[in-house]
């Protein structure tokens, strides 16, 4: 229990930092962190008997974060006409599959772009709440993981308090609706009370925020959950001691940070 609190603290800690210190930081710290959750992705497949395209899917991975990103910042450079490299970097993973001797490419393919989508698209949509303004504004991404983690701990907290009725017993036998209610509406007055401080949109808006990202948040969490149950693992790694791995930490925003990206998107713009 010492352990994961100590491990608990240092983690808030990196992760508001990344987010308040500068926009270069932010930008080079969720590169990073995009790239290593998608090499425990693929370490985990890796587990299971699927022979991934490591390097090439991670080539792709960070390719993909870094050209996006770019875009995003708006900083007067056209780096849009970078991203046809994709086509090649792309490719090379089907092309890849003709050297080798797999029983089943296709199934290599298919999990090596998996990743891609499923981990560093979304980090991507992360980096993108930043400059929904246009230029670079640290209140939405750092209210989105405020709303998230009080809603993983309002599920938790409710959750043991009051949990009765399983939410989705096959993947989370712990979870409950009575958790998962409890978390949303935590994560609402949470969005409520940012409301009152970051004055971008109204506050009611902020709170529908925290609801949505309660609701995708928990539904990133059973399809994580979900994912390591086909594969026969309890955690996705040991990177963070007495919490796992890193995609047991980011499971809630894989899903949670692209519908919270489009429902900012359209109320700002």
């Amino acid at each position: 229990m010492k352990t994961r609190a100590i491990t608990g603290f240092f983690f808030i800690i990196v992760m508001l930092a990344s987010v308040l210190i500068n926009q270069y930081v932010f930008y080079g710290f969720y590169l990073v962190l995009s790239v290593l959750c998608l090499n425990e992705f693929y370490s985990l497949l890796k587990k299971s008997g699927v022979d991934i395209n490591r390097v090439t899917g991670l080539i792709n991975g960070a390719f993909f974060f870094a050209m996006f990103a770019l875009i995003t910042t708006n900083l007067g450079l056209n780096y849009q006409k970078y991203v046809v490299l994709l086509t090649l970097t792309f490719g090379a993973v089907f092309v890849q599959e003709l050297f080798k001797k797999a029983d089943k490419p296709f199934t290599n393919i298919a999990y090596t772009l998996l990743g891609v989508v499923l981990v560093v698209i979304p980090f991507c949509f992360f980096h993108g709440l930043a400059y929904l303004l246009d230029k670079f504004n640290f209140h939405y991404p750092l209210a989105f993981l405020l709303m998230l983690w009080s809603n993983d701990t309002g599920a938790y907290l409710c959750g043991m308090a009051f949990g009765k009725h399983k939410l989705f017993e096959r993947h989370s036998p712990k979870k409950t609706w009575e958790g998962f209610i409890g978390g949303v509406l935590i994560a609402g007055g949470v969005g409520l009370l940012i409301g009152h401080f970051y004055i971008d949109i109204k506050p009611y808006q902020w709170a529908i925020a925290g609801i949505i990202t309660g609701i995708a948040g928990t539904m990133g969490d059973l399809v994580e959950s979900m994912f390591k149950r086909s594969i026969n693992v309890k955690d996705s790694g040991s990177i963070l001691p007495g919490h796992g791995g890193l995609l047991d930490r980011f499971d809630g925003l894989f899903l949670a940070v692209p519908v919270v990206y489009a429902y900012l998107y359209l109320i700002t713009n």
